[in-house]
């Protein structure tokens, strides 16, 4: 794939692109009679996640685009949400490629990380035995290791949760993110 971006972008636009495949693959599993299930984000129920997660894809898009989404807004779930999703997340890699010199490896590689976070909160609710992509979750955990701070966690993050060095990279990324992995 030549986009006439950065190498190094352009191989985080591959990740991302592989991060969105496996969140919709994830999402497609989810039913309607799972949706008032709880999640790992505390204070969220699976409906309220997916409909994040798909509100991410058009979030992002705006923000590729140079604009500021409104993220406090309270997404709804769309009827097929797993189409919707899609759209969003062909939209945005769309933007991307089109960006070509001016893409962001830092701001594709924190959309991985949201994604896979998202996809392993996803996997836990509904207790999938599902092996995710592992160059996925090690993109986001060293963005989110390199960027995120006790001071800028805000509400979207709760502390850290310890896990061993030797834990699987999304258990890693999951704890970093908050959760924790048990």
């Amino acid at each position: 794939m030549t986009t006439g971006m950065p190498a190094d972008a352009e191989r985080s636009l591959e990740v991302l692109s592989r991060a969105i495949d496996q969140t919709e693959g994830v999402l497609s599993q989810v039913t309607r009679d799972q949706l008032a299930d709880p999640t790992p984000c505390s204070d969220w129920d699976l409906s309220t996640l997916v409909a994040h997660v798909v509100a991410d894809s058009r979030n992002f898009v705006a923000m590729a685009q140079g604009d500021e989404p409104d993220w406090s807004a309270k997404p709804s779930l769309p009827d097929d949400w797993t189409a919707e999703f899609r759209a969003g997340a062909d939209e945005l890699l769309s933007v991307w490629r089109e960006a070509g010199d001016g893409a962001s490896e830092q701001s594709i590689d924190l959309q991985t990380a949201e994604f896979a976070v998202h996809t392993w909160d996803v996997v836990r609710s509904l207790g999938l035995p599902i092996e995710l992509d592992a160059e996925v979750a090690r993109r986001g955990f060293e963005l989110m290791s390199g960027a995120l701070t006790a001071e800028n966690r805000g509400d979207a993050f709760g502390p850290p949760v310890p896990v061993g060095d030797d834990a699987p990279i999304y258990d890693r990324l999951a704890a970093f993110a908050g959760r924790s992995p048990q």
